[in-house]
């Protein structure tokens, strides 16, 4: 999806830009749990030391947070373009695309560095993790001393990269769905459907295991339950988003020709 985005003029839109980085995200996100998880696997060695714990960490909560951030701007992007078409050109201006970009990665590593520090807490329980990578509830159940401050940087965290993002979207396409079914044109009403309910099942997969996995009370987490919701933010979401914006997407499906068109052989 990134290759296909930059390659394809067409495509040199403010959603498609969004979407370009929402495809990188998700490709640095997976590949920053999923290999390392596959070679324990495969080598029966489940083992991991501080310093590779606190690197996984960081590029993991670095790419959930921009990814948070990212599919809020996505849906802002969304309610411009159906709620207010003539102004878009100015609200989705390239300096304003290339400032939520750069504030979502920005902001994501903010957050990732100051959750980071958990590597530095005592550590003289088992350092056996009860979970398949270095998850911050995990790693911050073995620590020796009482981590409550911790554990409310965590919420915060939740709170602000998590949950407003996940109600401005909601509020987004809330309006954009009352615009949509007040639209005269029936085929524009059934391609601003089509796109806002794609976006709506990334933003479910996406959030609501994230959210319920960090904002439940420590006395309601469950390993086996964590465990199972981490499959959905991790490796799901990450693997359903470039087959869900591809395949139910004619002008991605029409780059794709184009592309394909480009590099094949040509008889002369």
């Amino acid at each position: 999806m990134t290759a296909l985005i930059f390659l394809d003029p067409r495509l040199h839109t403010p959603m498609y830009f969004l979407l370009s980085q929402l495809s990188l995200m998700d490709l640095m996100y997976i590949s920053s749990t999923v290999p390392k998880m596959a070679i324990n696997f495969l080598s029966g060695q489940k083992s991991i030391s501080f310093l590779g714990c606190g690197v996984q960490s960081f590029f993991f909560l670095t790419m959930a947070g921009s990814e948070g951030l990212i599919l809020a701007s996505m849906a802002y992007d969304r309610f411009v373009a159906i709620c207010h078409p003539l102004h878009y050109p100015i609200r989705m201006s390239k300096r304003m695309c290339l400032k939520m970009i750069l504030g979502s990665w920005t902001l994501g590593s903010i957050n990732s560095v100051s959750h980071t520090f958990y590597i530095l807490l005592p550590y003289c329980r088992s350092r056996a993790i009860n979970h398949f990578f270095c998850d911050v509830p995990a790693m911050v159940h073995l620590a020796c001393m009482d981590t409550w401050v911790y554990e409310y940087m965590v919420f915060v965290s939740t709170v602000v990269f998590l949950l407003l993002p996940f109600l401005g979207i909601t509020v987004s396409y809330g309006w954009v769905l009352y615009a949509v079914f007040h639209m005269h044109s029936k085929e524009g009403r059934k391609k601003a459907f089509t796109t806002c309910s794609t976006h709506l099942t990334v933003v479910t997969f996406y959030y609501a295991p994230f959210v319920y996995t960090y904002l439940r009370p420590k006395t309601l987490r469950s390993p086996a339950e964590d465990k199972i919701l981490a499959v959905f933010y991790i490796i799901l979401t990450p693997m359903l988003n470039p087959i869900i914006y591809s395949l139910r997407n004619k002008e991605v499906l029409g780059a794709m020709g184009r592309v394909c068109g480009m590099f094949s052989p040509r008889k002369e």
